[in-house]
């Protein structure tokens, strides 16, 4: 990402939504940069009592931001641990570490495909279409053959055997069926990504990345998890606290897992290349087998933070470092505060961000992509002593959709 254009692309792609307990906005711009890789997902209804907001910062392509934006929230709800008892913090974690597993092999290789640019889109879909063709025949053939062989060594039972049987027929019917409605409803969401043969079978996982900052809340429960140096920034009562934390590899406990696992640091960057310790993808600094996911040079593995909300806390920020290079945490809680003095509309606060935060001339701050979620907590006292006061009288301002360091609050 280091090509500018010679002019800024300022149009942005905003979208908002509420429930009752939450108003959410969600906007990104594409900037001084040639191309746009971030990418975000917003859903108040993840499961029936949370919701998911999540932003996606690409380094070196699109494609790994796009697959989170895509698939993230989705592994949340297929881990075990969310199906036997609904952990989050737990299916998080293993959410974001699925994300390198599933982008590995010939369908990891296929999906990024399609998720590139027009060439990559085309050849993606081909050989997507040729091999499933070819999976699906010899599938089809080992099945007739196995089916074959079954019907030649099957015999029929004794008559006896099939009286003593049939007394009971009505039982087991019953049974089984309670058993197999038992067994899809536990199953109905398991991870179903299967693997695929084809000439990118050994394919190790994409040489780019994305960082992954993810809010999820759940009734009065705020669990926030983080890779890479997106960021997560809290207000309660007008003060900034940040619910993550920036993966640079100077951090003292990154440095010490990069050199552990025999990797190092150069101007900033690890391994001379990425200015981040953690993120989604970026193969080449995962290829330890001898260490888990966790201990490699680079890891998907995220920092997990949870808070008990209250009647203090009043909107959450999620936001790529294009937003964080420009403003602190503070600066920037205050001036979502004063917008909304005059501004119902979320999605308007943020692209006010994106026009204060981006640069008039390609280069230092405020040249990179752009994308902020903007989260109101509607039991707050803020939204109904402020909020609710103001801008009720206005609905036809709503647009409601589909769908610096600061300490640990």
């Amino acid at each position: 990402m280091g090509v500018y254009l010679s002019t800024p692309k300022t149009s942005k792609a905003s979208e908002d939504g509420e429930d009752d307990r939450h108003k959410f906005g969600a906007s990104s711009m594409q900037g001084w940069r040639s191309t746009m890789e971030d990418a975000h997902a917003a859903l108040l209804d993840l499961d029936d009592s949370t919701a998911f907001f999540g932003v996606y910062d690409g380094h070196g392509g699109k494609q790994v931001a796009r697959f989170c934006a895509k698939y993230l929230h989705q592994q949340v709800l297929k881990q075990e641990a969310y199906l036997n008892g609904g952990d989050l913090c737990d299916a998080l974690r293993h959410a974001f570490l699925r994300m390198d597993e599933m982008m590995s092999g010939e369908r990891g290789w296929r999906e990024l495909a399609t998720m590139g640019d027009t060439m990559d889109q085309i050849t993606g879909k081909i050989e997507g279409f040729f091999w499933h063709r070819h999976h699906a025949e010899n599938e089809e053939h080992k099945h007739h053959e196995e089916n074959t062989e079954h019907k030649h060594h099957t015999h029929h039972r004794e008559h006896k055997e099939h009286k003593h049987h049939a007394d009971h027929k009505e039982h087991k019917h019953h049974t089984d069926h309670k058993e197999h409605k038992h067994h899809s409803e536990n199953t109905e969401q398991a991870d179903d990504w299967t693997p695929e043969k084809g000439p990118h079978s050994d394919f190790e996982g994409p040489k780019y990345g994305s960082t992954a900052c993810v809010a999820v809340v759940r009734e009065n429960t705020l669990i926030v998890a983080n890779a890479g140096d997106s960021r997560c920034v809290i207000s309660r009562s007008g003060q900034a606290y940040n619910m993550s934390k920036d993966h640079k590899p100077e951090l003292k406990s990154e440095k010490e897992r990069i050199y552990a696992a025999g990797g190092y640091i150069y101007g900033g960057r690890v391994n001379r290349t990425l200015n981040l310790a953690r993120a989604i993808g970026d193969a080449e600094l995962k290829r330890d087998h001898s260490r888990t996911a966790e201990e490699q040079i680079v890891t998907a593995n995220p920092d997990i933070t949870t808070v008990e909300l209250d009647g203090n806390d009043e909107f959450i920020v999620l936001a790529c470092d294009g937003i964080w290079d420009c403003m602190s945490s503070q600066e920037l809680v205050d001036f979502v505060h004063e917008q909304l003095i005059s501004e119902s509309k979320l999605s308007a606060v943020i692209e006010s961000v994106f026009d204060k935060c981006i640069a008039p001339k390609p280069s230092g701050a405020g040249c990179d992509n752009m994308t902020m979620i903007l989260v109101l907590f509607k039991n707050s006292n803020y939204y109904r002593f402020v909020f609710s006061k103001k801008h009720h009288p206005h609905p036809s301002r709503h647009n409601s959709g589909d769908g610096s360091s600061s300490s640990e609050p």
